[in-house]
């Protein structure tokens, strides 16, 4: 899996690059600023970017708006972003596009090198990783137009939108996969989110969360 990193803390970078190398990454590019990114995006095409919100000059989210231009360039490029504190703007603009495999966790997730890493592949295969802290924090700022969902639909679309597959929630949740399916299809009714062939309704209930 080859990796572009975007990281402007060298001990981070360096971390960062010898442990995707230990479990079979490619680091084909190193960078530490902003306007270094979206050349190295462009150029080698990675099967995944892993970028820093916050990079230099002006420590804003220059890391961010490189990857979105990244995947203008190329679409659907797989993009997973680290950030030091929950920014719901970003998460939310990051999703905003619905092609390709997106990812969002706090940095402090890195030290959890087995979730890091799996978050990493998730990703690069087209998946979706939101870290819980962003996850449960969203939530925590409107219910509305969640109101309508059960205690249990809202659990099993919270676990949705940190990336699990059905069969990863009921494992999470001690419930069977039926159970899952049930309540997902549950969630995309009350969210009115009829079966489209154009549109992901399981992205389209996440950035539903997201933006609630």
């Amino acid at each position: 899996m080859r990796v572009v990193l975007a990281e402007d803390h060298a001990l981070l970078r360096d971390g960062l690059t010898r442990l995707l190398t230990a479990h079979a990454c490619e680091v084909v590019a190193a960078v530490d600023n902003g306007p270094a990114l979206l050349p190295a995006l462009v150029e080698h095409r990675p099967d995944v970017a892993v970028v820093d919100v916050r990079l230099p000059p002006t420590f804003t989210d220059e890391g961010l708006q490189a990857a979105i231009s990244a995947r203008g360039v190329i679409p659907g490029m797989p993009v997973l972003v680290l950030s030091q504190h929950v920014e719901p703007l970003y998460a939310r603009e990051l999703l905003s596009d619905r092609t390709g495999g997106v990812g969002y966790l706090l940095k402090d997730r890195v030290s959890h090198v087995a979730q890091f890493v799996d978050a990493v592949r998730r990703v690069a295969s087209g998946g979706t990783a939101m870290d819980p802290e962003v996850v449960y924090q969203l939530l925590a700022r409107r219910e509305s137009p969640l109101s309508a969902l059960t205690v249990r639909e809202r659990e099993v679309l919270a676990q949705m939108a940190e990336g699990r597959s059905n069969g990863a929630i009921a494992t999470k949740l001690f419930i069977g996969e039926k159970a899952v399916s049930k309540h997902i299809n549950n969630i995309f009714t009350k969210l009115d989110l009829p079966p489209s062939d154009d549109d992901n309704r399981r992205v389209l209930a996440v950035l539903t969360y997201l933006n609630s």
